[in-house]
């Protein structure tokens, strides 16, 4: 009986530290979103009326700009990580090269692309515009 009473006292502890976490947490992003409000209502009123001559803002039109721009270029969800990063790289190069060397159907030597550039790229690309230039200049050949 003792150790089952020892268990709930351990499960409400913990509870209590998560629940404690969580309110915490909450209360901080509460404290953070407004400084940051104030901060971008100091910074529009200190550059924007002497760059652009637009009004100062209040407070609350700050928050409200601040707010409309996450809506407009980030959302509200979790802020890019690697993962997500190595995502794009991945679909940026495959839907890249993919369809421009679909023939050749091996995808897989475009992680040595990178390292070709820097290692042998820069040498070949300038051989290849020294022939063109050749070309160019014997145009009867």
């Amino acid at each position: 009986m003792e150790h089952s009473m020892h268990k709930e006292g351990q499960f409400w502890s913990v509870a209590k530290t998560k629940i404690g976490w969580i309110i915490g947490g909450l209360f901080l992003a509460v404290v953070l979103a407004f400084l940051f409000g104030y901060i971008v209502m100091l910074l529009w009123n200190w550059i924007m009326p002497l760059v652009f001559n637009l009004p100062e803002i209040d407070y609350w039109l700050a928050f409200g700009i601040i707010i409309l721009g996450r809506l407009i270029f980030g959302g509200f969800g979790h802020g890019h990580n690697d993962h997500r990063k190595s995502d794009h790289h991945e679909r940026f190069y495959s839907s890249k090269f993919k369809s421009k060397f679909h023939r050749d159907c091996n995808t897989s030597k475009w992680i040595h692309y990178e390292k070709f550039w820097v290692d042998e790229g820069e040498q070949a690309f300038n051989d290849y515009v020294n022939r063109k230039k050749e070309v160019n200049k014997n145009p009867a050949e």
